[in-house]
Parts: structure tokens; C-alpha cells; sequence
């Protein structure tokens, strides 16, 4: 945490120098020129309390109550364009200054305007919300990042740190601007209402993106150790673990796999390891009453635990085989008990999840593990997993990802028998949809937490312009126009567009939206709206409406090939991540 605390501070030194200063620098220029010897102090002590606060708290304040993620930078350029109005036009400008000199009064005896801490402190106030969105990138990957967890001291710390760096640089410049306005007292009222006319502008530049865009110029122009020093700084082992341990990474090894492998004599299925119970679940779904379920209930008949999560596009492609087995063998013993574990925020919605089952026509039980409870007991890592358990209440077979549907089949009837049932000859015949062999191209995710393969660099925390690059590579994705990026997705902000090099038979995208509005997304192949007889089933005529957070199907094409897909999103869309097949 030292390491992160120095490394804000310098941080935030930097952004005092860099092109996101341009909304504070008329305001602090202006200050220094203005006022007593101590309001500069003021302003830099105001803005101090006011940035950490606006960092820490108000993100915390705008996730939970689900607003919009620039809202503090909307809010920014409002006060912006508030300041420069009131420098603009004198006679508003006094009254507001006779009433600031009001709300906080000058030491005794002090002039008229006195030393001026006291109104340095409230304009230093307000610039906190002006300057929240130059925060670094140190902040995005460590405060904003980790907004949904509980804030710590240390958290804090590193908000603080970097207020102070950028306060130290900023109070260097209004010194500065005092001792060049001593040599030009005559002009204070000039160059006031020239302070106001430039904050105006600025104002005006930032409502069109423009600042944005010319720190995206700038970034893709720079070494990565300038424009994305946190990417350096995670390099080093100790820095890297301690970012896994603020976001709440790590893996945990489950009973399972420290359990010794032991083989019957007339079994050909292992001995895994005693199975894990079913803990920590918020929900139950298609048990009586919604009752929860446990292997000790079950014992004596044998149970398939199917970890699952509604938006994988793996997992979607095993349900048929699980309803074929759930149909053929539940009258003989075989319980199916789904696990439902979110992979997205979205997905720890009960009637997100609902709905999915529904959707889905899942008849067997499922438990909801929001919390990774269950997941954690099993010692699992992937989408999808199953694990089949004995009468005795042991794991004896696992599989990971899909296919090998005839050996968990074998392996179920096995189990069967050991149990007493005769499930008979028959087996199950399902014709379900599978992977192309010949797919290139990796999931890729649009969050800052996971984002690969993106010709625009970098990938942070914030909303920024990005700018179209000249040609895109196999495999690789670039965005286009105003995005809102957060950990885990990339919102539509204005002129949205996302590109995508892909190999691939089906490309699938979660994407999501206001419940209370039905935005669409053009999809183009290889640049013009792509043909029905090639859209996956959500797209119609080359769009398709996005409402409730889940998986779309975009592209469904004969065979697999590469092409290069182009979507245009409408304000208000996130997308989460790509899958392919």
C-alpha cells in the first residue's frame, strides 16, 4: 500500500501537468490573480477534501444507486460553464463574491476581501467535482475498479495521495500567476473576464468530447509507461498481488482435489474425494416451495452438480444434453442440481436468473451462488463443470467445458447400477448445437478489468473518445467514438462503434440495457449490414434491440471464416463480452 500511495501521489503530480488540467488551470490562475495571499492555500486545501471525497465517495454513491458513470464529468462541465459566466459578466461576478465574502467571513480585522482563505476553501470545494475526471490511472484500477467493495483506509490513502500531488503542482501555478499579476494590477479586471471567456471555451471543447479526444491522440502516440504507468507498476510480483487483493482475486483449491484418488475393484469410476454440500445460496429455483436441497437428503440416489452461468454460451450449448438426461433418468435416480454462479454483476439478479431458467426450459433444481459459496467448496473453476456424485455421497466423475457427452452419459448409468437402479438399454439421442473446431478467435472481454487484443490503447477505467485505427489484425477488436469503460464493460456514451477481426462460425455478445428503453445495434459483416441468411437469431434486417441483460446471437455463418464485424451502438447500450463458436 506505501508503494501505491507514493506511486498516487507522483501520479497525481503528473495529471496537474497533462492536458486533463485544462478544466481546473483558468479557475487556479484566476485565484492566484484574485484575492488575499491565502486564498491560493484555500483552493488547494478545498480542492484536497473535495477530489478524495468525489473519487471515493461519490462513486460509490453513483454504483449503487445505478446513474450513469460520467455523471460526475456532465456535472464538471456545468460548474465549468458556471464559473466562466460569472468571470464573463462583472456585476454577477461581485455578487457572487460579496456572497461567498457572506457565507465565510474574513478574520477580524483583516481588509474587506481579507487574507481570502476562507472563499479560496469554497471555490477549492467546488474544483473537486471540476477535476474528478482527470483521475489516473492508478485511481481507475484501484478505487473505481473496486467500487462495489467496501471502502477501506486504504483506499482512501491513495485518494488522498493523489489530491495532494496534483494540489502541490496546482498551488505552484497559482503562485506563479500571483507573481506575474503583481506586474499587471491594472489589468485584473481584463484579465478576469478573459479567464472567464477561456473557461467558457473549455466548457464548450469539453461538451464535444474534445479534451477526450486529444488525450486519446496523445495516448496512442506515447510509450505505455507514460500514458499507462499503472500497466508498469503491475508488472512487478508485489504490486501485482496486492491489486489481486483489493479486487478480491485468487483461486482456492476445494476438498475435492485434496482428496487421495482410490478406485474400486469393480468400478472403473475413481474415488474424487467426498462431495462438498450445497452452502451459501441466496435462492432456490423448480424445488417445492423453493426449499433448498442437500446431498444428505439426496444420499442413495445419485446427483449431477452442473456449475453454470446464464450469459455462457458453454454452458448454453450442454442444456439439451442435460434436459435428455434429466427426461431419461430422473424416474431412476438421477437428480440434476444446477449451480448458478454469476460471472457478470447482472447475472446475481434472481429474476435475471428466473428468467434464464425459464428461457432455457430447465426442469431440474437450481441454486443460486452469488456468492461463490458452493463454488468455492467444489474447489471449481470453469464454465461449465459437472461433477457426478455416488449413493455414498462421493465424486467419482468430473468434466469440464462441453462435449464428452457420451462418456458422462456412460458414467451416469454406471453409477445407476451401483446404486440398484436398471436404467435400462436406452440411451439418450440429442441433436444440439456445438462448437466449430476451426474457431481462431478467443472470447474477448470489453471491461478494463480484461480487455485483450484492443488496437486502442489503453483500456481504463472512464469515459474516453477513441479514435478508429487504420486497419484492424486477426483476432483483434478496436473501438470507435465516446465510451463509458468500466471493469467488467463498455457503455455507448456517443458516436459508438466497436470492430471486431474474427474466425469464427457464431459470434455471440452480451450486451444489456435500460429496462425502460429498447436501444438497437447495427451489426455489419465485412462493411455493410449483414444479410439475414448470415445474422444469428436476435438480428433483423442488420439490427437488433437490446433489452434485458443476456447473451445475443449476431452472426451464424455456414461455416467457420474470418470477417471483420463492425456494430454500431445507439446511446445507453453495454456490452460485456464476445463469444464464439
Amino acid at each position: 500500500m506505501v508503494t501505491l500511495t507514493l506511486f498516487a501521489f507522483i501520479a497525481g503530480a503528473a495529471t496537474a501537468l497533462s492536458p486533463c488540467v485544462l478544466p481546473v488551470l483558468p479557475v487556479a490562475l484566476s485565484a492566484g490573480v484574485t484575492g488575499g495571499r491565502r486564498r491560493p492555500l484555500g483552493v488547494v486545501t478545498g480542492l484536497v477534501l473535495s477530489f478524495t471525497f468525489a473519487i471515493v465517495a461519490l462513486v460509490y454513491v453513483i454504483d449503487s444507486l445505478g446513474l450513469p458513470g460520467d455523471l460526475l464529468r456532465n456535472v464538471a462541465i456545468i460548474v465549468l460553464l458556471g464559473f466562466g459566466i460569472t468571470l464573463l459578466l462583472p456585476p454577477l461576478s461581485a455578487r457572487v463574491e460579496a456572497w461567498i465574502s457572506r457565507v465565510a467571513p474574513t478574520p477580524s480585522g483583516s481588509r474587506s476581501q481579507g487574507e481570502g482563505f476562507g472563499s479560496g476553501l469554497l471555490l477549492g470545494l467546488s474544483l473537486g467535482l471540476l477535476y474528478a475526471p482527470c483521475a489516473g490511472p492508478i485511481l481507475a484500477g484501484v478505487i473505481t475498479v473496486s467500487a462495489s467493495q467496501q471502502l477501506t483506509a486504504g483506499r482512501l490513502g491513495v485518494a488522498l495521495a493523489y489530491a495532494v500531488g496534483s494540489a502541490v503542482v496546482l498551488y505552484a501555478l497559482m503562485i506563479g500567476g500571483r507573481r506575474l499579476a503583481g506586474r499587471l494590477t491594472r489589468q485584473v479586471g481584463r484579465l478576469q473576464v478573459a479567464m472567464g471567456a477561456v473557461m467558457i471555451a473549455v466548457a464548450v471543447l469539453m461538451a464535444n468530447d474534445y479534451d477526450l479526444r486529444f488525450q486519446t491522440a496523445i495516448a496512442d502516440d506515447l510509450p505505455d509507461f507514460v500514458v499507462n504507468p499503472s500497466k508498469t507498476l503491475e508488472e512487478g510480483s508485489g504490486v501485482r498481488e496486492r491489486l489481486a487483493d483489493l479486487q478480491g482475486l485468487g483461486s482456492a483449491q476445494g476438498p475435492i482435489a485434496e482428496e487421495p484418488k482410490d478406485r474400486r475393484d469393480d468400478s472403473r469410476l475413481p474415488v474424487l474425494g467426498h462431495a462438498p454440500e450445497f452452502v451459501g445460496n441466496q435462492r432456490w429455483f423448480n424445488t417445492p416451495a423453493g426449499e433448498p436441497l442437500s446431498l444428505r437428503e439426496l444420499r442413495g440416489g445419485v446427483v449431477l452438480v452442473d456449475f453454470w452461468t446464464y450469459t455462457c454460451i458453454n454452458c448454453i450449448r450442454t442444456f439439451p444434453h442435460l434436459r435428455a438426461w434429466d427426461r431419461r433418468y430422473r424416474d431412476h435416480g438421477l437428480t440434476i442440481v444446477g449451480v448458478h454462479t454469476p460471472e457478470f454483476p447482472f447475472e446475481r439478479e434472481a429474476g435475471n436468473v428466473e428468467e434464464a431458467i425459464d428461457r432455457s426450459d430447465l426442469r431440474h433444481p437450481v441454486a443460486q451462488d452469488n456468492d461463490y459459496a458452493t463454488w468455492s467448496a467444489y474447489g471449481n473453476e470453469f464454465w461449465p463443470a459437472k461433477y457426478l456424485i455416488d449413493a455414498r455421497g462421493r465424486v467419482r466423475y468430473t468434466h469440464f467445458g462441453e462435449g464428452e457427452y457420451e462418456e458422462t452419459e456412460a458414467a451416469i448409468r454406471e453409477l445407476l447400477v451401483e446404486a440398484g437402479s436398471r436404467p435400462g438399454a436406452n440411451r439418450t439421442t440429442v441433436r444440439g448445437e456445438s462448437a466449430s473446431p476451426l474457431v481462431t478467435t478467443p472470447e474477448s472481454y470489453l471491461g478494463a478489468a480484461r480487455a485483450e487484443r484492443f488496437l486502442n490503447r489503453p483500456i481504463e477505467v472512464g469515459t474516453r473518445a477513441f479514435r478508429a485505427p487504420a486497419r484492424l489484425s486477426y483476432d483483434s477488436l478496436a473501438y470507435t467514438g465516446v465510451w463509458r469503460i468500466a471493469a467488467d464493460s463498455a457503455t455507448s456514451v456517443r458516436a459508438s462503434r466497436l470492430d471486431l477481426a474474427f474466425g469464427a462460425r457464431r459470434v455471440f455478445l452480451v450486451l444489456g440495457a435500460d429496462g425502460r428503453l429498447r436501444p438497437g445495434v447495427r451489426v455489419e459483416l465485412d462493411g455493410r449490414p449483414i444479410p439475414d441468411r448470415l445474422a444469428g437469431r436476435d438480428v433483423r434486417d442488420g439490427a437488433l434491440s437490446v433489452g434485458r441483460q443476456r447473451l445475443y446471437r449476431l452472426v451464424e455463418l455456414p461455416r467457420a471464416e474470418r470477417h471483420l464485424l463492425s456494430l454500431e451502438f445507439e446511446p445507453g447500450v453495454s456490452g460485456y463480452a464476445f463469444t464464439f463458436g
